[in-house]
């Protein structure tokens, strides 16, 4: 076995205990442990995706019991990706953090480390139960988290966003319950064996449990109508918090991908594509819904949040074609949307930060000291926001396009994904207009504004990037995508060749 598979989880739970032992401590020490512990799941999510670039699956079996009766964890280059979006995305949130957001609550750090640790379980775990256990990890730290600081607002959100997740377990026990009682395993290889045999006499109990499974994730991509929760519960937490949040509907959509590619997906028999008659539909519900969102709220936090909805309508709208160019496209498209939506939470503050009483609000307020700059980092995120030309958002967007010719309802994507991204630009513009030219006289006492836009422009450069390397990196997705229509590797790789 490879212990690099299991790496990523044991680094940020031993972090997470050990920063424990710091409390007494000052702020220092537990930021510099915290931040070495992030750098050090970047370079493991490094080191797993040139392990898996080849095509190579990673199979650990915890207790070397072997799948399907023990815990497994599968690195594929599908994880790989979301692991390394992940660690670079929660680096730079990490580092706004630190500029003084992190003492505002107790054990911020060790909660951080923890949402690290359920994120990654999520991606790496080969099985159903343990998909369940890695989002409670994750949804425990994240209730934590989205309380950081107190407030009324904040409060208010958490509670209905911790209402709706215990809700959301609930339905995936029963999901988990049922799948197990039909086919006596959760282990996602051995299911996907066992649900392409399932007798007639099973069909319907393994349909229901199937599409409740599709309820759930669709509650954790924020799919639409499961979308509610989200906006106030972005739009109100700590900057820092909501960044690292951007990946938390990536979760969901990663789920879906694993799950109704693997399990219900081309070979799966009477249930294969379960859920392609919702999926498409809904998903571009989800973008349209999304960017009206933007175009209403009232609040640059808001339009963060509700461009994390749209892009999840993005995404899903990808898969949702059925090919490998679509899932190709929607994989590159990923983590600009995750970096593009962070950097936007992050600017969003320090903007509020420097307006006084007006804070974020879409009204003329007081004029900010370097405005000039300011302006210039906010026309660049809005850039990126909605995939303007040449950024890595047109790119992943123009991908989604032209995979999508190919797709009997090509006509609708086409019509919904650039309908969108007008009502985007209409949005963010006027945003633009009312923070920047329509303004009061300025008011004083400006914090210092360099290390606020370190990781604002960090997380811009990321998207620079990725339209610099658009040719290697479009080619590797394209290569997981290509793994992604092949289950049999997978398969192969947990259960060591059963026929």
């Amino acid at each position: 076995m490879n212990h690099l598979a299991i790496a990523p989880l044991l680094l940020p739970l031993l972090a997470g205990i050990l920063l424990l032992l710091f409390r007494h401590t000052g702020i220092g020490p537990r930021r510099v442990f915290s931040l070495a512990a992030v750098l050090g799941q970047v370079g493991l999510a490094l080191l797993l995706t040139r392990a898996t670039s080849s095509g190579d699956i990673l199979a650990y079996f915890l207790g070397n019991w072997l799948a399907p009766f023990g815990i497994v964890l599968v690195a594929d280059a599908l994880a790989a990706w979301m692991l390394l979006a992940t660690a670079l995305l929660a680096l730079f949130a990490l580092l706004y953090a630190c500029r003084g957001g992190d003492t505002r609550g107790r054990h911020f750090h060790v909660l951080f480390q923890l949402q690290l640790f359920g994120l990654n379980g999520a991606f790496l775990t080969g099985d159903l139960f343990n998909l369940f256990v890695f989002f409670e990890v994750l949804l425990l730290a994240s209730y934590g988290l989205i309380l950081h600081g107190g407030g009324r607002a904040r409060v208010r959100a958490g509670l209905h966003y911790v209402v709706l997740n215990l809700a959301g377990s609930a339905v995936f026990l029963i999901a988990v319950g049922t799948l197990y009682g039909v086919f006596g395993t959760l282990n996602l290889a051995d299911l996907a064996l066992k649900v392409a045999a399932t007798p007639a006499s099973e069909l319907g109990l393994a349909r229901v449990a199937g599409l409740l499974l599709f309820a759930v994730f669709a509650l954790k991509a924020a799919l639409l109508p499961l979308y509610l929760w989200l906006p106030a519960a972005y739009a109100h937490t700590s900057a820092a918090v909501a960044a690292l949040f951007a990946i938390m509907t990536k979760v969901g959509v990663y789920a879906i991908v694993r799950v109704y590619s693997l399990v219900f997906g081309a070979t799966a028999g009477p249930l294969a594509r379960l859920v392609e008659p919702w999926l498409l539909p809904l998903a571009l519900a989800t973008l349209l819904v999304g960017m009206l969102g933007v175009l209403a709220a009232a609040t640059l936090r808001q339009q963060a949040a509700y461009l994390v909805v749209a892009s999840v309508g993005s995404l899903l709208t990808a898969f949702a074609l059925d090919s490998t160019a679509g899932i190709a496209a929607g994989l590159y498209y990923l983590p600009h949307a995750t970096f593009a939506a962070a950097a936007l939470f992050l600017l969003a503050d320090v903007i509020a930060s420097r307006r006084g009483d007006s804070g974020d609000r879409l009204a003329p307020g007081p004029a900010m000291p370097h405005a000039p700059l300011l302006g210039g980092l906010f026309f660049v995120t809005a850039m990126q926001g909605v995939g303007l030309p040449p950024l890595s958002g047109f790119l992943g967007k123009f991908l989604l396009l032209r995979a999508a010719l190919e797709h009997p309802a090509a006509p609708w994507v086409m019509a919904a994904v650039l309908l969108a991204g007008l009502l985007g630009m209409i949005a963010l513009a006027r945003s633009g207009s009312l923070l920047f030219f329509r303004t009061l006289p300025p008011e004083d006492g400006a914090e210092p504004l360099a290390a606020a836009l370190v990781p604002v422009v960090g997380l811009l450069l990321l998207g620079v990037a990725m339209t610099v390397f658009a040719g290697p990196l479009q080619a590797h997705v394209a290569s997981i995508a290509e793994q992604l229509s092949q289950p049999y590797h997978y398969v192969h790789a947990v259960l060591g060749g059963r026929p």
